[in-house]
């Protein structure tokens, strides 16, 4: 069984891409923490190279970017490529087949940035505001 779980962080921008045939591929890399610190007190952390393809590759680049937090369920895929002095070097690579996105949305208030189906298009998205309670005599306690 080949099955990988990984989160971490983006330590790079998702580079888009398209293949001659038109598939959209998104190429991303990781940065993993490892549970325990080495003895001088240092973090040690795996990076990890990861593609995506087709819709989950657009969302991807779409909706991330450098330092966000994500959670992948993929497989690793081995390759050999030609270095700059002409020798085969292997690579190791996480191909993403599902992707959550754990760091929260930049606004930070809780609410989307897109207005509800039912909501006018040029109509500016309201808060919902709490009513302060006037009295209490009602309460049976």
């Amino acid at each position: 069984m080949n099955k990988v779980f990984l989160i971490g962080n983006l330590t790079r921008d998702p580079e888009l891409t398209e293949t001659p045939s038109g598939v959209a591929v998104c190429h991303f890399s990781i940065a993993v923490n490892r549970n325990y610190t080495s003895g001088d007190g240092e973090r040690q952390t795996d990076f990890f190279n990861c593609v995506a393809w087709r819709g989950l590759g657009e969302t991807i680049a779409r909706y991330t970017k450098k330092g966000k937090k994500v959670a992948i369920a993929g497989t690793i895929q081995t390759r050999q490529y030609e270095n700059n002095q002409g020798v085969k070097v292997p690579a190791i690579d996480i191909v993403a087949q599902d992707v959550e996105f754990l760091s929260p949305k930049d606004g930070g208030d809780g609410f989307d940035d897109v207005p509800p189906a039912n909501a006018s298009a040029g109509g500016a998205r309201r808060k919902p505001t709490l009513q302060p309670l006037d009295d209490d005599s009602d309460i049976p306690f």
